[in-house]
């Protein structure tokens, strides 16, 4: 049995997104692709900005991806959620690629309150079901407490196992 190709792709403005990123890369030991902007999102004007893209449910202008997501099994789009709504930069990602998505899983950061919201929208763009959801709040995500990553992590191991069985 071969191990899947994952791609855990991610925007972070904060750095929150990018710490689980990186944590849940490592945990599947899997290939890691940053989105980035061209215009940074610092400061005031950049969390005001985010705001407005994200209630008006507004693509961003992105960087180029790295990685052919067309050639992984599963790839794993995180985003913060802004404003109760997906980040505009993770909803550019998802629309430019969502042809091309194999079998996808979903995470996100959050304050409190959105990630049923934000989770909705993914699907909806990429037109399937997403193997596996896992919502972080930033709380967990400072304390360094993540057990409902690992629990996620294994989750996407463990679904892989039983489809790769399935298929014998």
């Amino acid at each position: 049995m071969s191990a899947p190709r994952t791609l855990v792709v991610f925007y972070s403005r904060s750095g929150t997104t990018r710490r689980i990123a990186q944590a849940l890369s490592e945990a599947l030991k899997c290939d890691l692709e940053e989105i980035t902007e061209p215009r940074p999102r610092t400061g005031f004007l950049g969390y005001i900005r985010s705001l407005l893209e994200a209630r008006r449910k507004l693509p961003s202008i992105i960087a180029p991806k790295k990685h052919d997501v067309s050639s992984y099994d599963l790839v794993v789009i995180g985003t913060p959620v802004w404003a109760w709504s997906l980040s505009s930069p993770a909803r550019a990602y998802l629309m430019t690629t969502a042809s091309q998505l194999p079998e996808v899983a979903f995470f996100c950061t959050l304050g409190g309150k959105g990630s049923e919201n934000t989770f909705a929208q993914m699907t909806a763009i990429v037109g399937k079901q997403p193997r596996a959801v896992c919502a972080i709040t930033q709380r967990e995500a400072l304390s360094g407490s993540l057990d409902r990553l690992s629990a996620f992590a294994k989750a996407l191991e463990n679904s892989h196992i039983s489809k790769t069985a399935g298929s014998h």
